[in-house]
């Protein structure tokens, strides 16, 4: 890792490590928000909510990359596993912006539509990819993050799996997992 990519890694990781779950609470709210006149779709709330899970996602892939990087410095016997988890995460996050496009812009939805399989496993590929990344960052020697930095996180995608009307409660344990991340500056 030369300097430039030190520098750039300690300022993304603990900016994505917040702004990523913190713009994943404001869409759930504006998703709760958009509900309420029992339609979602085609108003303020769903465009301005789903403009923020874009950039969300976009940071979570930016954190993703910046934890690839620090792992790598530490651990780099473990950069298979490293590079695996990294791909997964990020295929995962292509998925994800696919689909929010294609909700934000339903002509490119219709002219480009996502695979079924791949709608069905770009978030799971996305949550095994950054889970892996962390689970790496608590059990490196040196640890580069607390050992439970996971279990929050998953029990936040739990959430999000289990009801996506949960997605403000499930981003605040997203981001209570992610907030030792503001330490690796």
């Amino acid at each position: 890792m030369t300097d430039t990519d030190a520098r750039t890694s300690a300022r993304l990781v603990p900016a994505a490590a917040v702004g990523g779950p913190a713009l994943l609470l404001l869409y759930g709210l504006l998703r709760l928000v958009d509900g309420l006149d029992g339609d979602r779709g085609d108003g303020w709330a769903w465009n301005v909510g789903h403009t923020f899970f874009l950039v969300g996602i976009l940071l979570f892939g930016a954190l993703v990359v910046g934890l690839r990087r620090r792992l790598l410095a530490a651990a780099p016997r473990r950069r298979v596993l490293t590079e695996a988890a990294t791909v997964l995460g990020l295929v995962g996050v292509a998925a994800f912006v696919w689909v929010i496009l294609g909700d934000l812009f339903p002509g490119l939805a219709d002219a480009a539509p996502l695979p079924d399989p791949a709608m069905a496993l770009g978030p799971l590929l996305f949550q095994v990819g950054i889970l892996v990344l962390l689970v790496q960052a608590g059990t490196t020697r040196p640890r580069l993050l607390p050992p439970w930095v996971p279990v929050p996180v998953l029990l936040g995608f739990l959430g999000i799996a289990v009801d996506l009307d949960l997605l403000p409660l499930a981003a605040a344990l997203i981001l209570a997992g992610l907030l030792p991340l503001q330490r690796l500056r």
